[in-house]
This record gives structure tokens, sequence and C-alpha cells, in this order.
């Protein structure tokens, strides 16, 4: 009678087990194999990185650090263009965004630094300005990631970007020569730079090439960040009568087009207009001043890079020219409300025979 009881026993404690083990199975199963592979797979609401070979990280995980030259991240033009590209990135993708706005040049290294010491996935210089202390900081910090803009800079961890402003230029000069009143157009720049030197011999050739009588008076500010110079500079274009400006300063042109405005609000005999740059300014101005706009997609560049991060393509050591084969610069849409059809036309020739190698744009 003891063996029986003994028996039954450990075939009782045999059948718990086994029941045991099937409710554990159920479990699993019900769960999806969730408690079976709890490592590998993502929680609720987590970004899985990216199935690639680079060891690409997740868009969750990306931080990209910007720096502004001085005209500063709401300058309306290209510092504010590159900043939109990154918010839309952060809006898209969920990577983490930042900027750093510079006050002088005294402010680009320190700024720059910051994102890397930070460990910033990829830190942005924007502008020509940066480009020496963007080259320090890539020596300095060898594994970090940099991207500059309208600069190249020469490290096997930077990505440069640059554009072909003389030929979009030459498109908005072409506008300009056929559109002026009085045969007399102004071109005001920043800062004297290659890049900005690129925007006025581009325009003036392209005045030029439609209109052999106009004259171009070119004036510099000196400055990108000084609304108030750039008014007083408009104020004595028009003055000259000058009856189209087209200004590649960045927030200094921005007092052109307060000059213009207020002039023609006054009334007079000549309707005075400006050109936009780097963005269609005529949704900042309004298209009852802007007569058409040099764009150059400084945010096409900033995202397409920055894109590259998150992809784990990142081409540090590389240098990208955006022209108008690329799209990079052009004339918007929006061109339609002021120009007429005839001239955008003759823009349209122009852009074919500059994209077929039939005209070469200068660039000094």
């Amino acid at each position: 009678m003891k063996k029986v009881s003994k028996l039954s026993l450990v075939m009782l404690l045999a059948f718990v087990v086994i029941l045991a083990g099937c409710g554990n199975n159920n479990n699993n199963a019900n769960n999806g194999g969730k408690n079976a592979s709890a490592s590998t797979a993502p929680s609720a609401g987590a970004s899985a990185a990216p199935a690639t070979d680079s060891g690409a990280p997740a868009a969750s995980d990306v931080k990209v650090g910007m720096v502004t030259d001085v005209g500063g991240v709401n300058d309306k033009s290209f510092n504010q263009s590159a900043w939109e590209a990154l918010q839309a990135l952060e809006k898209e993708k969920g990577v983490k965004v930042q900027y750093l706005q510079s006050k002088s040049n005294a402010d680009y290294e320190p700024n720059l630094s910051q994102f890397v010491r930070d460990k910033y996935s990829l830190t942005w210089g924007i502008g020509f300005d940066l480009g020496d202390a963007l080259k320090k900081v890539a020596d300095a910090n060898p594994d970090s990631k940099l991207a500059i803009i309208d600069s190249v800079v020469d490290a096997p961890n930077v990505e440069s970007v640059t554009f072909a402003e003389n030929e979009g230029s030459f498109l908005v000069g072409v506008v300009a020569g056929l559109t002026t009143k009085t045969n007399k157009v102004g071109f005001i720049g920043g800062m004297e730079s290659p890049v900005i030197k690129r925007f006025e011999v581009g325009f003036k050739a392209g005045v030029q090439a439609v209109n052999p009588s106009a004259t171009v008076k070119v004036m510099y500010a000196g400055a990108y960040d000084k609304p108030d110079i750039g008014k007083s500079i408009a104020a004595t274009l028009y003055d000259a009568g000058n009856d189209i400006i087209f200004p590649a300063a960045g927030a200094t042109g921005n007092g052109v087009f307060n000059e213009a405005k207020a002039r023609n609000k006054a009334g007079g005999s000549t309707k005075l207009w400006v050109i936009g740059v780097d963005k269609d300014q005529s949704l900042e101005f309004g298209d009852d001043v802007t007569l058409t706009s040099m764009m150059k997609r400084v945010d096409v560049a900033v995202k397409n890079v920055s894109q590259q991060v998150i992809d784990g393509t990142f081409k540090g050591g590389t240098t990208t020219v955006l022209g108008l084969k690329d799209d990079g610069v052009g004339l918007p849409e929006t061109s339609k409300a002021n120009v007429s059809e005839d001239i955008l036309k003759k823009v349209d020739e122009y852009k074919q025979k500059i994209v077929d190698g039939s005209i070469t744009v200068p660039t000094e």
C-alpha cells in the first residue's frame, strides 16, 4: 500500500510539471513569441534600426546640429532655408535637431565645437565664412561628421556642398534685362567673397546677354545682418534711376525690400522691383515687390546630406556642386505672377543652352 501511494505521488508531480510546461508554451504563442525573442523585438513606439550593412543608427538616435553665420537663423535667406530643412527632417524622420546662432565670426569655432563635444551625429556650418573654423574643428575631431554649405573644406570627415550661383543669377539677369524700363539695374552684395562674386558676374552676364544697352551698378554692404545698410544702399540706387535691384546679402537684403515697398506705396512714375535670393522671397515680401527670385536649394542639400547620416551612407571628403542641371538653382513657379510668358520662354531658352554647354556662364 505504501508503494502504491509513493508511485501515485510521483505520477501526480510529473503531471503537474507537464501542465506547467504547456501553460508556458500557450503564453508564448498568445504573445506572438514575445517572451522567446524579447531581446530582438522593439518595444511599443520604438524605432527599429534600418536593416542595412552600414550599421546605420535608428533615426530617433540621430542628432543634427546647425551653426548659422552672422546673418542668423531668421534671415529669410539661406540660413532659414537650411533650418527649415532640418525641421522638416525632424518631423518626417524623428531626428533631433538644434541650431546655434553666431553673432560674430568669433562664435563659429566654439559653436561648431559644442555640437561635436555633445556627440551630435552631424554638425552643419552654413555659409562660406565658416570654412576656416569648420576645418579646424574637423581636423581636431577626426571621428566626427561635419558638412558645410558654400565652401569646400578638405577633410575626410567633411561633406562640402556648393552651388553654381552664377547660372541661376544669369537667368534672373535675363529677367531684369528684359523687364527694366530705365535700362538701369542694381546689384547689392553682402561681403565680397567667391560665392557672392558668382552671383554678381552671373547676373551681369544675363542682363548684358539680352539687353546690351542696360547698365548694372554694383555695390557691397560689407555685412549680411544689416537691413538698415541694405535699405540705405537701395535708396541710393533707386534715386539714381535703377528700377530693379538684386541683393545677394542675406538679412541685409531685407532692407532693400523695405525700401522698395515704401517707395512704391508713396507712388512714383516707375514701378520698383527687387529680385529675391536663395528662397522664393515673394512668400516673405509679397509679389507686389518681388519680381522673381534666384532660388538656391540649400534646403535640398541639407536634407539630402543629413539623410545620408540616417542611412549610414555619409560620404566624407567629397564636394557636391549643384547647378541648373541638378535643379540646385533656378526660378520659382511664382515668377509667373510678374514675369511675362515671353520673358519666361527666353529664360527657358537660356537655361537649356547653359545645361547643354552652349553657354558657359562666367564665375569671376
